[in-house]
């Protein structure tokens, strides 16, 4: 049972990585500054970067070891989430490439929000 286990976390970490490398191609097609490195062929980890706008960054880590998502805001950490949860806030990047928001539109509803608290 546990290597079965084994084996599709291992799997499910491989299909995250190769999804963070579509999605960082396609933000970079949109305008975007980001990117996704990964360590050697096995697909077993990732660095997946993008900056949302001036001095707004998203950091999400995967490997066998966990997986974070860490925003900063001039270089201050404003969230980090852990597993399942940093999981989920890829669904925000992934309605950024869904509905088409440009980096100053999303810049803007950024500012917007802050504003307006």
């Amino acid at each position: 049972m546990f290597i079965r286990l084994a084996q599709q976390h291992r799997q499910f970490v491989r299909d995250l990585v190769m999804n963070l490398q579509a999605l960082a191609i396609v933000l970079e097609n949109r305008g975007y500054l980001a990117s996704c490195y990964t360590c050697g062929s096995q697909m077993n980890s990732a660095s997946f970067m993008v900056s949302l706008g001036e001095n707004h960054l998203i950091r999400f880590l995967v490997s066998d070891y966990g997986i974070t998502w860490t925003e900063m805001r001039d270089d201050r950490e404003l969230m980090k989430l852990e597993g399942a949860e940093a999981i989920a806030q890829l669904q925000d990047l992934a309605d950024l490439v869904k509905y088409q928001i440009e980096p100053s539109q999303s810049q803007d509803r950024d500012n917007h929000a802050i504003h307006s608290k």
